[in-house]
């Protein structure tokens, strides 16, 4: 048989090698833009990773979801609580929220200690009781608010619901949605928290929507002005005449809505009491809002970096957990608005380990001090206003790990009605 000619015998392999090099820099081109099919093989990545880190959590063998290394230097497995809160000038009950080490009562807890570091109630948190449509192990407890009655209304990462419940842990009204994060009361009867890429507030006797604004509609796009300069930070530019501007994946990463109460308002003469404090993680932004209307009245990009939890203080501030990621020492910064000045008032060093590289919350206390989740570190610690630590609690789980910890909160010795929550089921 006659040999074909060699243009004939190398046509198909230039050809199958042509295909190879468009498809090598189609490849490089559509990672560097996102295009088709970038974004589908980074999450099939991500989501390889994470079936292979957390399979034991998904199959209820093992909550690794919910356990975190000790910040710093290993404290030893008999870590726990060092020194007492009686030792700091605010006397009253911290309670903290997170995973239960009895698995066999909930999942999820929340946890009431008194001054003397004792656990004196326990609110199990039972996700399969207010809604179905997840597993209790793949949604984190977040959210947490605490109501006079003893009872609670929390919130879940990754979850689909709002509820409140009970001192023993029971519905008292549940709401479905995608709420997470943060719960603040406004002192006017309503919860104001997240739902998607926006706030919602909710009545907090029955958990009825009353309100919502939305992120996009009501903020970037607000009427009386150009406020999308400052939300439209992560978008993809277009790339001819054809397309549009469009968001990158969680472009803004919602994180808290704090409202402003209204004895509190007469310190910040720039807003009005019901404005709205809001924290976008991804835009390294802090931004006061008109709920109404969705004008934004003051903002300022850092210098906090992937931050969480920004305060009203009485002093006419605004307090920030700034867990400055990928730094090593978290701080809680101080900045009152219209002024250019930022105030440390606490930052994590190599002599005081401090680092919460996502999550976290802290609390400025009325003698000074500062109550601080460290929640990546599995560890709650009071530290005075020179930032002696005047006592802290690891959440250990087993001789390696502690419990991811998603609030610590004070409250004083007469907020509950006339007892501390009790359940006759305990």
């Amino acid at each position: 048989m006659a040999r074909k000619p060699i243009g004939e015998r190398l046509g198909p392999v230039m050809f199958v090698a042509s295909l190879g090099v468009i498809a090598v820099i189609y490849g490089a081109v559509a990672s560097e833009r996102n295009w088709f099919p970038a974004p589908q093989i980074s999450l099939a990545q991500r989501t390889m990773m994470d079936i292979s880190h957390n399979w034991k959590n998904d199959l209820a063998l093992e909550p690794t979801r919910h356990l975190v290394k000790p910040v710093g230097d290993n404290p030893g497995t008999d870590r726990g609580l060092e020194g007492k809160p009686s030792g700091a000038s605010s006397e009253g009950y911290v309670l903290v929220a997170g995973l239960n080490e009895d698995q066999d009562e909930s999942f999820h807890v929340v946890r009431l200690y008194d001054r003397e570091g004792n656990e004196v109630h326990r609110w199990p948190v039972h996700y399969d009781w207010l809604e179905d449509e997840h597993k209790p192990q793949n949604v984190m407890l977040h959210g947490m608010e605490v109501f006079e009655d003893g009872s609670l209304a929390v919130t879940f990462d990754a979850g689909n619901v709002i509820a409140r419940i009970d001192a023993c842990g029971k519905p008292m009204w549940t709401r479905k949605g995608s709420f997470h994060h943060s719960i603040n009361r406004d002192g006017d009867g309503q919860l104001v928290t997240l739902l998607g890429e926006g706030i919602a507030w909710l009545d907090e006797d029955t958990g009825e929507i009353t309100h919502k604004l939305d992120i996009v509609k009501d903020l970037a796009e607000y009427s009386g002005g150009d406020q999308r300069a400052t939300f439209d930070i992560r978008t993809r530019t277009p790339d001819n005449l054809d397309q549009e501007v469009r968001y990158l994946m969680d472009p803004f990463h919602p994180n808290d809505a704090e409202p402003l109460r209204a004895e509190m308002a007469d310190a910040f003469p720039m807003f009005d009491a019901g404005d709205v404090l809001l924290s976008l993680r991804e835009l390294n932004l802090l931004a006061v809002v008109d709920p109404q209307t969705g004008q934004m009245k003051w903002h300022r990009h850092g210098p906090w970096f992937k931050q969480h939890d920004p305060d009203f203080e009485p002093d006419g501030t605004i307090s920030v957990f700034d867990n400055a990621t990928g730094t090593g020492a978290t701080r809680i910064l101080s900045i009152r608005p219209g002024e250019e000045d930022v105030e440390t008032l606490f930052s994590g060093s190599e002599d005081q380990p401090f680092y919460s590289w996502r999550r976290g919350k802290h609390q400025v206390l009325e003698d000074g001090s500062i109550l601080l989740t460290e929640a990546e570190g599995g560890r709650v610690l009071d530290v005075s206003g020179d930032g002696e630590v005047l006592w802290q609690r690891h959440m250990k789980w087993d001789a390696e790990n502690n419990l991811i910890i998603t609030e610590a909160r004070f409250v004083p010795d007469d907020f509950f009605d006339k007892e501390l929550p009790r359940c006759s089921s305990s």
